[in-house]
């Protein structure tokens, strides 16, 4: 993960890494002794954290849920999600 994101990359990053995090649950589900699943799943949860804490603390709250707030309280300085410039395909990356 790069030190350095800008805001719409790093919104990239937390939706991606969300995403993950929900399909690993909806797998594990079915295979709750899955070991290297649920190690992944940490992994996610973990990288998700540190991405939603980066972003919170230099653009603003994205859930009210879990999510500590700079005085003022402060909510996300847009775009909000529904807001088409928030959206964004992912690429197919090389690998």
């Amino acid at each position: 993960m790069r030190n350095e994101m800008n805001k719409m990359e790093m919104m990239k990053q937390i939706s991606a890494t969300r995403f993950m995090i929900t399909d690993l649950a909806l797998f594990l589900n079915t295979h709750p002794m899955d070991r290297e699943a649920i190690v992944e799943y940490n992994n996610f949860v973990i990288q998700w954290r540190v991405l939603k804490d980066n972003y919170e603390m230099n653009y603003g709250m994205l859930t009210n849920n879990n999510s500590l707030s700079p005085y003022p309280w402060q909510w996300n300085n847009e775009p909000w999600t529904w807001d088409n410039e928030a959206n964004f395909k992912f690429e197919k990356e090389d690998v």
